[in-house]
């Protein structure tokens, strides 16, 4: 049951900087917690956000999965992240034909090519540059936009505006005016985008979208925009953050950085950084009938917060959790979550990350140096802003 005094806070700065001892004092003290302030419940046991992830019945999408971005009509917005079964898996299985496992693997030699453009810039003007800035938040930015068919020259003003949509208040956690207005920003171009489309067709993923049926029915441009909406932003910051996590954690942990760099095992260092370091902490869910947790009732029409990061550092699943840990069974992580609504993206991520970390491996030496990180300030996303770094070029 709930311990009143205990306080979690999501869009609390100091939290944001290391939530992990809040999770684990509420995966003993209150698995089932609630926050009267902000008008939410959570569940932090692994085994307890694995059957909630996978009961979508019970916890649905269909108000969204950010509390600050509460609204029953959210799906006019955010697409299927905000939709359940069956309407959700027919946008899921429109898009998914673009993150097909065939199609994913056949974006490596791109990926590495664009990895080695910008390695190449920073290497050449000396090795100290911004991990985040100057390398890792570009890549995924690139590829996103190239599935999904935005020009070369737009995409630096997309990062930007996709970067700005997720300020939120350091108080009230709400969405910020800046927020909105790169928001609306992103909404025009991609109208205009689909707009020219329809005009000129071409492989991308806003022509596949605009020539797709549900139903016998065409996607309507607010429909495409919405699914635009949720892969330009959740594309750029899912990989940047676990880029900056997984290159910040080797650092603080040098024989792990050792076994990666000296034995070539980057998919271990992937998926201990996703497990440990989980870039996306949480998802919200709305409660459609009663439940019972650890003999508390949460009632229908609650907001349940599933914290996937507190799950992913429950000590009855993995042992001595919050070490980083390169040789552990990685196999119950729940960092793209589960269920009908697992990461659709979380196949692309993955190669993104390893192709980056593979080729930063071959081109410098290991014992690079990293100066103060600076974080996101976000109650879902951990992960940084800014990340100095020195490297030398083997």
């Amino acid at each position: 049951m709930s311990d009143v005094t205990l306080t979690y806070n999501p869009y609390d700065y100091a939290m944001h900087e290391d939530p992990y001892p809040t999770y684990a004092r509420l995966r003993e003290k209150a698995p089932i917690y609630r926050n009267d302030e902000f008008d939410f419940w959570a569940l932090t046991r692994h085994a307890d956000v694995y059957a909630a992830g996978r009961d979508y019945a019970t916890y649905s999408n269909r108000y969204g999965v950010n509390l600050e971005l509460w609204s029953e009509d959210l799906a006019k917005r955010q697409s299927f992240i905000a939709m359940d079964p069956p309407e959700h898996t027919q946008f899921r299985r429109l898009v998914s034909a673009g993150f097909t496992p065939r199609r994913v693997a056949e974006l490596e030699p791109r990926i590495r090519r664009i990895t080695h453009d910008y390695l190449d810039v920073v290497l050449d003007a000396g090795g100290e540059f911004d991990f985040i800035t100057d390398l890792a938040q570009n890549i995924p930015a690139d590829v996103i936009s190239e599935l999904v068919g935005v020009p070369t020259a737009d995409r630096t003003q997309i990062l930007a505006w996709s970067n700005e949509s997720l300020l939120r208040d350091p108080v009230t956690g709400a969405v910020t005016a800046a927020s909105v207005d790169a928001t609306r920003k992103l909404v025009g171009y991609y109208r205009e985008l689909i707009a020219d489309r329809r005009a000129h067709l071409g492989d991308d993923m806003v022509s596949a979208l605009i020539e797709a049926e549900i139903d016998g029915q065409r996607l309507s441009d607010q429909d495409i925009g919405a699914v635009l909406l949720l892969l330009g932003v959740a594309g750029n910051e899912s990989t940047t953050k676990i880029l900056g996590n997984a290159w910040y954690k080797a650092a603080c942990h040098p024989r792990q950085r050792s076994i990666a760099f000296q034995t070539g095992r980057i998919e271990d260092w992937v998926e201990e950084t996703l497990r440990h370091s989980s870039s996306g902490q949480m998802t919200a869910r709305h409660v459609a009938r009663d439940v019972e947790w650890h003999g508390v009732t949460v009632p229908a029409g609650a907001r349940l917060l599933l914290i996937v990061a507190a799950a992913n550092r429950d000590p009855r699943v993995f042992d001595r959790p919050d070490v980083f840990d390169l040789d552990r069974d990685h196999s119950k992580a729940l960092a793209f979550g589960t269920g009908p609504h697992f990461c659709l993206g979380a196949s692309l991520a993955r190669l993104e990350t390893r192709v980056v970390l593979d080729e930063l491996v071959v081109a410098v030496h290991e014992n690079y140096a990293v100066g103060t990180p600076v974080r996101v300030h976000h109650p879902n996303i951990h992960g940084l802003s800014s990340l100095p770094t020195a490297v030398k070029a083997r």
